[in-house]
């Protein structure tokens, strides 16, 4: 995605010092740096742990048009 971002004087000289420090596009270096700072951002998240269920549908029920079912209950709910 191409923008325009304003940085100040000294993150730009910064960056551009790295840029020409490490042999990089200047535009590689911003979006490195960005992605680093990121992730200390983000919230540390314990993975989901899940244990799966057979289902064992009734007879009868086509597990293939659930869809059609949810949207008949919410017909019923939106009606009343």
């Amino acid at each position: 995605m191409r923008t325009t971002l304003t940085l100040e004087d000294d993150i730009a000289e910064r960056l551009a010092q790295l840029a020409r420090n490490t042999d990089q596009p200047f535009k590689t270096v911003v979006n490195e740096t960005l992605r680093r700072g990121l992730v200390d951002l983000l919230p540390d998240l314990t993975p989901f742990d899940y244990q799966p269920h057979p289902g064992n549908l009734l007879p009868g029920i086509d597990d293939r048009r659930l869809n059609e079912l949810a949207w008949q209950l919410d017909e019923e709910r939106n009606k009343a």
